[in-house]
């Protein structure tokens, strides 16, 4: 499939989703609390280390109907930014979360493989979303948000990971779900180091396992990140 097509297609199918959290999720809303509680136990976690990030401004990527800015991010952030290729999606978000919210940022309209971030942010949320990018892309996409990163800042990514080790490919809504070591890879590619991962609990067997990781530049390597829990 050309790379024109992967994001086409993928377009053509979001601009047909219900803008609902079960449209969103794929069926799968009932999970969404399940969700949030793993998301938000893991931030705060990342917001306790030693050299933690600030909590002044927060990007949301890929953040369709503000499902995980209202209930996580706008909780903890001064100021939430989102950015959504499917101009419905945002729309819903601005209604869902108040568009007179002091804490609602600037929104964008535009697909990750277009965007770069034109603020230092906190905390950069990535979370289903990156399986809507090539590899190529992606990596260049995490080039650009590690150089839109505050002092201390990190870029969370919470995602689906096979079981195998091959790439599995979804032709109706034009994504891809990798592998752990292949994920790995990417991050080292685009100079990022781990510093925390966690396996999502409570989700049904019938999906993919879901992987949060906490990344930071290499170039902060040398410093020591240590939970003060």
């Amino acid at each position: 499939m050309s790379e024109n097509i992967f994001y086409t297609t993928a377009a053509k199918y979001w601009a047909n989703v219900p803008a609902t959290i079960d449209g969103v999720l794929g069926g799968y809303a009932h999970i969404s609390d399940i969700d949030i509680k793993g998301s938000k136990a893991f931030l705060n976690d990342i917001l306790a280390l030693k050299n933690a990030p600030g909590t002044k401004l927060a990007l949301d990527c890929g953040a369709g109907i503000g499902r995980i800015t209202q209930n996580l991010l706008i909780t903890l952030f001064d100021k939430v930014d989102l950015v959504e290729q499917e101009a419905r999606f945002l729309s819903a978000a601005k209604k869902r979360i108040g568009e007179n919210n002091e804490r609602l940022g600037s929104l964008y309209h535009a697909g990750l493989q277009n965007f770069t971030p034109q603020k230092k942010y906190d905390v950069i949320w990535c979370q289903w979303v990156l399986s809507h990018l090539d590899d190529f892309d992606l990596i260049a996409f995490l080039k650009r948000c590690k150089r839109a990163l505050n002092t201390n800042g990190v870029i969370i990514v919470k995602e689906n990971i096979t079981s195998g080790e091959e790439i599995e490919y979804d032709d109706e809504d034009s994504s891809v779900a990798r592998p752990y070591k292949l994920m790995q890879l990417i991050f080292q590619e685009a100079q990022l180091d781990v510093i925390k991962e966690d396996l999502q609990y409570g989700f049904p067997d019938s999906i993919y396992k879901v992987y949060s990781f906490a990344l930071v530049p290499n170039e902060l390597e040398k410093r020591t990140f240590v939970l003060t829990l």
